[in-house]
This record gives structure tokens, sequence and C-alpha cells, in this order.
């Protein structure tokens, strides 16, 4: 009934998606938020810093370890965490750790490698030799994988909150000598953790749909069709629980936000405000060059209004699907070559404002290392920090979260200006979209299937959900 009820207000969005931009400041202004100082919050600078600083945590817990992520993988990244986490529990057996990743992420196993239980195999292995203590749940945000997955992200170790849209394996940890960049922040605020651990514990632990994976026996996907539909309709509901602090001048105003659906949606809502608002600068992060039309049209307008944009996407052989032309072709492989095409069209479309410099799009390439950087910066005074991809799957049918950090005391700045110059240290900016590799150019089964995806109009199709 309160689904039908919401049927107009559901459409109007749908058919209107941007509000008036008083409107969007007034649902900025009203956000309540976490006041924390500025010196609480660091900027860290690689994978091998962040697995530093993830490791010494784990390490120094007194009371709480909890991980959410996509996935915790089967090599030996991932065993370096695990291994971390069971050498913390026997140090101190009162620790509460819980791990919250992809309930069908973590019972496949690699796309394009031989069938297996994947990373749940060594979850149980783990518990079996090692014995109980480190909790390790399941949570399926939908039926099948493909239309939706748990994209949620944050480390909470007692007080302090390590945030980052990477997963945990060896190329996230720059284990293997390659490396899979991310952004990484440490936050220390013992509310804001507090009510990112109350989050899990009252729509993940407490729900009947989010099952442990390191047990004997496991449920079926099947089975939890009921529980899983319950879940998402909790989700829809859920939010943060959020204070309305007092901001003092050495203080950001934090405020953690979750995204789920294509309609009410905070995340999304807050992310389209902040860019209507923007006054000189906005400097935008995505890994896959597929933008949600909200966005595409929302960026259009600020050109035309004069503002200056900023998006840095990774080169396509930076794309983590990238498959060396050597290496024997799958159909993954493809979308690099998709993203490529999609930022073709968005340069050729706005070829005047590149070549005055309004509009500067960054290609990052690092060698043999991939890119999967996401998140906003908007003028000098409002960072976003989040998993999102900014793409239309994270914008309808993954779960998401992120930070947002408002500083109008501008105490934030320099690290922000100075994590904004260490990437471009390894970006090239695109003259115009010629510069970009032309389509004849590309391999010959990638040029069969891109056709074969454009006769069909396929090509949409994977670009909403992928």
């Amino acid at each position: 009934m309160n689904n039908l009820m919401k049927a107009p207000q559901r459409l109007a969005k749908r058919m209107l998606p941007f509000q008036q931009k008083g409107v969007a400041q007034a649902l900025l202004d009203a956000l309540p938020f976490f006041a924390i100082p500025a010196d609480a919050i660091e900027v860290l600078p690689d994978p091998a810093a962040f697995r530093q600083a993830l490791l010494q945590a784990i390490a120094q817990a007194t009371r709480r370890i909890l991980i959410v992520a996509l996935y915790l993988q089967d090599d030996d990244g991932g065993r370096e965490v695990l291994d971390a986490l069971y050498a913390a529990r026997t140090k101190n057996p009162a620790l509460q750790i819980s791990v919250f990743v992809d309930w069908h992420r973590a019972q496949r196993g690699l796309i394009g490698k031989q069938k297996s239980e994947g990373n749940a195999g060594m979850y149980r292995e783990y518990d079996k030799r090692l014995g109980p203590g480190v909790l390790i749940y399941g949570v399926p945000v939908q039926n099948r994988e493909l239309f939706g997955v748990l994209h949620l992200k944050g480390v909470i170790i007692d007080d302090t909150v390590l945030y980052s849209g990477a997963s945990f394996n060896d190329v996230y940890l720059a284990k293997q000598g390659r490396y899979r960049l991310d952004r990484y922040h440490r936050l220390q605020h013992r509310e804001l953790a507090d009510a990112m651990a109350e989050f899990l514990r009252r729509h993940f632990v407490e729900g009947e749909a989010v099952r442990r994976l390191n047990v004997p026996e496991v449920p079926t996907t099947r089975s939890l069709y009921p529980a899983i539909r319950t879940f998402r309709q909790d989700l829809d509901q859920a939010r943060y629980d959020v204070p309305h602090d007092v901001l003092g001048d050495t203080d950001v105003a934090v405020t953690p936000l979750l995204g789920f659906g294509r309609v009410d949606n905070v995340l999304n809502d807050v992310l389209l405000a902040l860019l209507r608002g923007a006054r000189r600068r906005v400097i935008l992060l995505t890994p896959y060059f597929n933008l949600p039309r909200p966005v595409r049209l929302v960026l259009g307008q600020l050109l035309r209004r004069g503002c200056e944009i900023h998006i840095m996407v990774g080169d396509k052989t930076a794309n983590d699907f990238y498959i060396p032309p050597p290496q024997p072709f799958r159909t993954i492989g493809l979308l690099p070559y998709l993203y490529e095409n999609n930022l073709r069209r968005f340069a050729r479309a706005h070829r005047k404002q590149i070549a005055s410099g309004q509009l500067n799009v960054y290609l990052w390439r690092d060698g043999d290392n991939s890119y999967h950087l996401k998140g906003l910066f908007v003028d000098d005074d409002v960072a976003v920090i989040t998993g999102n991809n900014l793409n239309p799957r994270a914008w309808a049918l993954d779960l998401e979260n992120g930070l947002l950090l408002r500083d109008p005391a501008h105490r934030l700045k320099a690290k922000h200006e100075a994590e904004w110059t260490a990437l471009k240290q390894h970006a090239v900016r695109l003259s115009s979209d010629f510069a970009l590799e032309s389509p004849r150019s590309y391999p010959a089964e990638v040029r069969k299937n891109l056709k074969r995806l454009n006769r069909t109009r396929l090509d949409r199709l994977v670009n909403r959900i992928m």
C-alpha cells in the first residue's frame, strides 16, 4: 500500500530528475552531520599505505573490527587480512570481528575461470582450521548478482573508520607488484564509527536474509527469496542515524549517506544537489566512463553556466576488465572499449569546451596497473568519498554508501589539492575526441563483437547493468 501511495511521487522524480537549485540547496542544508575536527581526517596516499594502516589497526584493535566490502579474495592479499583477523582474535578473545561481503560474489569463482565454490571455500577452511570467532556474512542485495550487489564500503576498527572503494585482494593491496588505485581515508571519530557499526547491526546482522558463509551448511539462494524481498524493502527505508551537530571553526561536517534503488535514493539525490549547486569548479572521478543520464545532463547545465569541470577516468588499458590482445579474448573484455566509445561521444559533443579548457578530461595510466577511483570535489569546500562508480548500475541496482564532507572553513583544502595533484602525475589531458584510439584499430574480435552489440542495441543494455 505504501508503494502505491508513493507511485505519483516516484513517477514525478523519473520524469523530472532535477530539482530546482533552491530545492537542492535546501536538501543539503537540512542534512544532519557529525562535527569532526579536520585534523582527525587523513588522506592515505596509496594502496601500500592503506594496507599498512589496515593491518596495523587490526593488530591494535581492542573492541571491534567490522569490515564491509564487495569481496575478500582467496589469494595472498585476502589471506593476509584473514590471518590478521584470526591473530587479533587469538590475542583478544573478547574482540568482536565481523566481515560482510556480497553473498553471490563470495560463492562463485572468478569470471573466465573454472567453476568453484569461490571465496566462501576459503572462509570455511579458515573457520575449520582456526576455530570460531571471525564471523563472515554474505549479504544478498538481490536474487541474482547481475541485478544488484553489496557495494557498501567501510572498515570500522574501534573508533576509527577506514574508508575506501577498494575490496581486498592482491591487486587492491599491492601485493604482487601490481596495484589497483583507489582513494583511502582515515577518520578518527567514535560517534561516526558507532553510527556505521549500528547500521550493520540493525540491517545486516539482524536481517533474515544475511547469512554466515563460514559455516558447514549454507542455505541456497532460492530458499532465501522471501527474506531477500523483505531485506530490500528494509533497505528502501534504511538510513544512517546521524545527529545535528554544531560545527566549530576547526571542524568538518561529515554525513554518511546510503544509496539504494532508483528513487528515494539519498546518495543519488545529494550527488545531484551538489553538482547543481557548484559555483566554480567540479572534479569528478570515475573508473568506468558510463555516467547516469541525470549526471550527464547536470554536467551539460554546468558547462552552459560557465563552470569549470575536470573528469578523471582510467585509460581503457587501466580498466580492470581490460584483456591485452595477446591473451585469449573473453566477452567481458569488451567493456573497456564500450566505455571508451562512451567517452568518445561525450568528448565529441563537448569539443568546444575541451578546446577552451573549460572541460578537462584526464586519462589515467601507470604501466599495467589499474584505476578504480570514485568521488567528487565541488568548489573548495565539499568532497564526497564513496565506492559509487557513478554509473547506471550504481545509480539504480547496487547498495552503495558514501561520506559527504562539507568544509566551509577550508580546513581540508590543502589535503584535497595534494590528492588531486598526485592523481594527475599519471594522467594525460584529452586534447579532443580524435586523441582516443580509433575503433578501426581495435582488435578484430573486439570490432566484430562491438558491431554485433550495436546492431542489436545490446550495448545500451550493457551500459545499464555494468
